[in-house]
């Protein structure tokens, strides 16, 4: 008879990943003193292990080691062990990434520390199986090494754990600072132009991750340059990742990332953050572009989104697994007899040439438990390709496509899904509120501006501190951990996209409170940068970060943010600021800008002003709307614009003070095109207004003619 289980000190906590090891036979602590006061009586190192619930090779690690009896009493003999969940605890998941980077040259999940009872990490590692395999330590072998360790060379381990932790307060520091000039946008694309695949779209060798921060920049590159290689990366990066099978044919969405050259293979999770950087640079490809394939891809993202991640307090869970039914990406597989049995016969010719099923299965990873052969959907050809070798017309092909697509997505909804983790984290939503947004201007869905609003309505009212802060994290109908730099930067920037949308004066008003409460946690007067953790932090060092991740950098999103709230308001101090968040990383910049682009896509808005445009006229007026929609489907992605009536001028006035030196001119609906707080002649045409906007992206930032602002 098999022993029940025993649960461990993870039982009682709210995050799905520290759940998911609470019945391990390892005597698991979550991050807290109580631990580090264990290990401090029992003279005992820490192992530290760090996850997430969706992540595959934690589960894996979870199979083989920690619910092994044989590795958990190593474990309980040797350690204190502590559980954090990467997601809940972004702090700390970053400082000990760095110092396994800087231990190791590389980094992923799970993290693995081991440290001494105040925090001095000595040795890092990723995933570790249980026995020793293919050059990879195993636990079985390497605990009774660092045991005999800890107690016969403690000399040695506490002069490698100070060199470690003296490196990264170098890393930490941020003085690193430099004036940036605009050299650095050109070698930055020559470093793109260099990375790119021509072959299959996307940026390096794999593992090939979407990278949308490149996508920003090279967007910007071409908007302010013409440069037409900057439109071919991002142009056949988009499609060549649309049609791969990062992307979820079925029921929309992108995987994590490809683990081939060809986008076709790839990493199953679903993570948010994917979802709102890809809608993101999929509208703004499209609004620069026209290219109706970039919209139709935003718009199924957010289908998926709404779909299956909205919680019932209408924000946006956290991630999706890779993992279902005991195999990897078993949710999205297919036998050829399974699709046979689903489609008719002209809907099956259709669907098997378009995503390339084989009888004998597309898919060749040798993924645990899964049964072969299987096949992964993707495709190789264009739809219009496809249909002339079909003898059908497009909208013949798109049909009986579109038809089968649909009984596909039915049958696979019977199957078991994915595990679902419902965290909900305030920066991740912060992305998809400004992703959602910034599509509802473009593609004029109100669907959208409405989840959009919802979420931000939450978020605003219930995981918000006493003292006008942020909580990271709602779970279980409870805000908890308070709120990090990220958490701030992406909210503001979402408030500043959906206050464009609606043009509603709360959301200007919360993304400027918002701005100075981050200021007073975050910011360092000393170097001109953002710290990523407040004064409080339960750390060694206070991280310094720039450099962008899965995420954008919270610093480059805070220099942006910036940047728009002052020309939104009239307040040019608030965008000097930029800079000086700019230069306080510029040597790191100029050292690795391939690793920074979301910081030059500020640098770039703010070298390169976009227009600001101001719109005076009523509200739901025909003249409003049609000057509205013109600025929302301007090719300049980063043109802020603020529409101001005589209803509310007095309330936008106090926001932005610049507004009450604009007026309608002849009694009509008035746009001012304004650059470097001057402005343009103002017009009551659209056409005109049409006409400035398209003058305006080719002048690069010379002053206008007219008022000053």
């Amino acid at each position: 008879m098999k022993s029940p289980r025993v649960a461990n000190r993870l039982v009682g906590e709210k995050s799905p990943y520290l759940k998911q090891h609470a019945f391990n036979p390892v005597h698991w602590f979550p991050w807290s003193e109580q631990a580090f006061q264990k290990a401090r009586a029992e003279d005992k190192p820490i192992f530290l292990s760090i996850g997430y619930s969706t992540c595959h090779w934690c589960h894996v690690m979870e199979r083989e080691s920690f619910e092994d009896a044989d590795v958990a009493r190593l474990m309980n003999e040797t350690f204190v062990s502590i559980k954090v969940d990467r997601e809940e605890r972004p702090d700390i998941d970053s400082y000990y990434m760095t110092v396994c980077q800087a231990m190791t040259g590389t980094g992923g999940w799970p993290l693995t520390i081991f440290m001494s009872p105040d925090q001095k990490p000595f040795l890092a590692a990723t995933y570790l199986p249980k026995e020793n395999r293919h050059g990879r330590a195993g636990l079985l072998q390497l605990i009774p090494r660092i045991k005999e360790m800890w107690r016969n060379q403690r000399d040695s381990i506490f002069e490698s754990a100070q060199q470690v932790t003296e490196y990264v307060k170098q890393i930490a520091s941020g003085s690193t600072g430099g004036k940036l000039d605009d050299n650095i946008l050109t070698r930055t694309y020559d470093l793109l132009s260099d990375a790119y695949d021509e072959a299959a779209g996307g940026f390096g060798p794999a593992p090939k991750f979407p990278t949308t921060q490149h996508i920003f920049f090279l967007l910007r590159h071409f908007l302010r340059t013409k440069t037409e290689g900057s439109r071919t990366m991002v142009e056949h990066t988009l499609r060549s990742m649309r049609m791969g099978g990062i992307y979820d044919h079925v029921g929309h969405g992108f995987h994590r990332y490809s683990t081939d050259d060809h986008w076709r293979t790839p990493h199953f999770e679903k993570m948010l953050y994917d979802q709102a950087l890809l809608t993101m640079a999929y509208t703004e490809a499209f609004q620069l572009t026209g290219n109706m394939l970039f919209q139709k891809t935003a718009e199924h993202i957010i289908a998926y989104v709404l779909r299956d991640m909205k919680s019932p307090e209408s924000t946006f869970y956290t991630a999706e697994d890779a993992d279902s039914e005991g195999g990897e990406g078993l949710y999205y597989l297919w036998t050829a007899k399974e699709i046979s049995k689903i489609l008719g016969p002209g809907e099956l010719e259709v669907f098997t040439n378009a995503f390339n099923i084989k009888r004998d299965g597309n898919y060749t990873e040798s993924a645990a438990r899964i049964p072969m052969p299987r096949n992964l959907l993707y495709m190789t050809k264009s739809s219009e390709t496809l249909a002339a070798e079909s003898g059908l017309t497009p909208e013949e092909f798109g049909t009986r496509l579109h038809s089968a697509l649909e009984k596909i997505f039915a049958n696979r909804s019977k199957r078991t899904r994915p595990h679902k983790d419902m965290k909900v984290l305030c920066d991740w939503n912060g992305l998809m509120i400004a992703a959602l947004s910034r599509a509802a201007r473009v593609l004029a869905n109100d669907d959208y501006l409405r989840a959009a609003q919802a979420a931000a309505t939450f978020i605003l009212k219930s995981m918000r501190t006493s003292h006008g802060g942020l909580y990271h994290q709602y779970m279980e109908g409870e805000p908890a951990v308070g709120g990090f730099l990220d958490d701030y930067a992406f909210l503001i920037w979402g408030l500043i996209e959906l206050f464009q949308a609606t043009f509603i004066p709360v959301y200007l008003q919360e993304a400027l409170s918002l701005t100075e409460r981050a200021s007073e946690l975050f910011w360092d007067a000393r170097t001109g940068s953002f710290f990523s953790t407040a004064e409080d932090s339960e750390l060694p060092i206070r991280m310094k970060e720039s450099y962008d991740g899965a995420v954008p950098s919270g610093n480059a999103i805070a220099a942006s943010n910036h940047i728009r709230l002052g020309r939104l308001t009239g307040r040019p101090e608030l965008e000097e600021k930029s800079f000086r968040i700019l230069d306080a990383f510029g040597k790191r910049i100029g050292h690795n800008p391939l690793g920074h682009t979301q910081a030059l896509v500020a640098f770039y808005q703010a070298v390169s002003p976009a227009p600001h445009v101001v719109i005076y006229g009523e509200a739901g007026s025909q003249d409003t709307l049609r000057m509205v929609r013109t600025v929302n489907t301007s090719k300049d992605i980063d043109t802020t614009v603020i529409h101001v009536s005589e209803g509310d001028s007095a309330l936008m006035g106090d926001i932005a003070p610049s507004i009450r030196h604009f007026k309608k001119l002849n009694g009509k609906t008035t746009a001012y095109v304004c650059r470097d707080y001057r402005c343009e002649r103002p017009t009551n045409s659209v056409e005109q207004l049409s006409a400035m906007l398209e003058n305006d992206r080719t002048r690069k930032g010379k002053p206008g003619s007219g008022i000053s602002v």
